[in-house]
């Protein structure tokens, strides 16, 4: 019996390791972190070792195989030890590849991912296709494979996800966009980050495809750099196809257009018609969390965007948003740059709610162009003040433009939170 080690006792981690026991694996789990309750609960109903608050490098280094987290880092102490130890390590997708056999498809990008991802489910299992929505959306692409396999997976796929895979390969592969993020993981090399992104592509061979936004100029450059095998499906705003015309689409905004696009295009690989995918199109509920209406008070509208956590997804929601504009951002800064974000936040932001345990960052950068700058350190002050500062007609949008870990558990608690204080307006 062979040894698994899986480093990091989340999602994917926990994933990974019943997997592993599915298929008679040795297994150890190991967590530099203190593992929640309801999870060794499953460790210790399904006979797996595990240990918490440290990692054992005598025992981690008798290793066959490694597993790592996708929240791990490469500079991790204990990784750097693997590495020199050359003991095999891989990704938690990759290693749950070798025991399937469906067509997978695989959504990466920046900002997107999870609104095609789940678009693109939304499309293919209302015609009848025995699909599955997993990776980085919901469940964990390994327990998945533990609780109901799937013909065919769609799969969101972050970055970090696609730093250790060796031969995962998606039928269908999906490049939404690129802009700087999670650069602290990557030497801050945008081009780093880039590089791991394609590696979604490294495997495909000419009878798979590759759909990617064609109007995004770094990613067409990526593009025309590098030697593209699977046929090719780029995007383009000028050439929107039919069926994209649809009356009373769900999803707003110029960016989700381009996520519609890629979901269709999908659908079309897959023989759909167009009269089903403009059907999906108009009866998708959209993405918790995502540009996500909350409700209507005295004629103003509340939206929860808690899953931007970077400057582009801020972009996309002001640019889709046309009216005055009350914005609650900030939390824990990563480098970002506020640049891009002047020009539509002099237009349409009527007043700044900074809500962060570090707001001074935002204050400085956007003072000079909006009249009302508060801040805050706790959703109830935010919603509060967002209210006091918002009149009929107007929107307010939680926006953040950073990750919540200052304040808040993750981005879903986040937006609970203000979705729950809006609610007692």
């Amino acid at each position: 019996m062979k040894n698994l080690i899986v480093l990091g006792a989340g999602e994917s981690g926990e994933g990974a390791a019943l997997l592993a026991k599915k298929y008679l694996w040795k297994v150890f789990v190991s967590d530099s972190d203190k593992i929640c309750s309801k999870t060794i609960e499953i460790f210790k109903n399904n006979k797996i070792e595990y240990e918490e608050l440290g990692h054992s490098a005598d025992k981690i280094l008798k290793a066959d195989l490694i597993v790592k987290s996708p929240g791990i880092s490469n500079e991790c102490e204990i990784v750097k030890q693997i590495k020199e130890n050359k003991i095999p390590m891989i990704s938690e997708i990759e290693f749950a590849f070798g025991y399937t056999n469906a067509t997978i498809i695989g959504v990466t990008g920046t900002n997107g991912k999870t609104t095609t991802a789940t678009l693109t489910h939304h499309m293919l299992s209302q015609a009848g296709i025995d699909v599955g929505l997993a990776g980085n959306v919901g469940r964990s692409f390994a327990k998945a494979l533990v609780e109901d396999e799937h013909k065919v997976y769609v799969l969101e796929i972050s970055s970090f996800q696609l730093d250790n895979i060796k031969k995962f390969h998606p039928k269908i592969a999906v490049i939404t966009n690129l802009s700087p993020d999670h650069l602290d993981r990557y030497q801050n090399s945008f081009e780093n980050y880039s590089n791991s992104k394609f590696k979604i592509i490294m495997n495909q061979n000419n009878e798979d495809h590759f759909i990617y936004d064609a109007d995004d100029a770094f990613l067409l450059k990526k593009v025309k750099e590098k030697k593209i095998s699977p046929k090719q499906y780029p995007l383009r705003f000028s050439e929107k196809t039919k069926f994209i015309h649809v009356n009373n689409i769900s999803l707003k905004g110029r960016h989700n257009t381009k996520n519609a696009m890629a979901a269709a295009t999908i659908a079309q690989i897959f023989n759909l018609s167009n009269s089903h995918i403009k059907n999906c199109l108009q009866t998708f509920k959209g993405v918790s969390h995502r540009l996500e209406h909350v409700i209507n008070i005295l004629k103003v509208e509340y939206i929860n965007d808690s899953k931007a956590t970077n400057v582009n997804s801020v972009f996309f929601a002001l640019e889709s948003i046309n009216k005055p504009i009350v914005w609650i951002a900030g939390g824990l800064d990563k480098g970002n740059d506020y640049s891009s974000l002047i020009p539509l936040v002099r237009e349409k932001v009527k007043a700044l709610i900074c809500l962060g345990e570090r707001n001074q960052k935002l204050i400085d950068f956007f003072s000079p162009v909006v009249n009302v700058v508060i801040e805050t350190i706790s959703m109830p002050d935010a919603v509060k003040a967002a209210y006091s500062m918002a009149s009929k007609g107007d929107a307010v949008l939680l926006s953040p433009a950073c990750s919540s870990f200052d304040l808040f558990k993750n981005f879903e608690d986040r937006g609970n939170q203000f979705k729950s204080e809006v609610r007692k307006l």
